[in-house]
């Protein structure tokens, strides 16, 4: 995951409606059930279907009241403490 992105994403939520990210992921998801792609291309796929969650994660948390920072922080934070298990 990556931050600067995952900021980019939550600012496009912000300015129109989370409802393009979900459409997005279910689009890349469905993406990852062609036979051909090869596992880099996956490996991309599944790094933006990661930073959309992420950046969807962020919004809900700054939709119950903290800042984008705080929300941006505080998700880091979790994926982090995540892999550090």
């Amino acid at each position: 995951m990556k931050l600067p992105v995952i900021k980019h994403l939550t600012n496009f939520i912000q300015e129109n409606d989370e409802d393009y990210v979900l459409e997005t992921i279910e689009t890349l998801e469905a993406l990852t059930e062609v036979s051909s792609l090869k596992d880099e291309e996956l490996d991309v796929i599944g790094e933006l279907i990661s930073n959309m969650y992420g950046a969807l994660e962020v919004h809900k948390t700054i939709k119950n009241g903290a800042t984008q920072k705080e929300a941006l922080n505080s998700f880091m934070q979790r994926v982090m403490g995540s892999i550090d298990k």
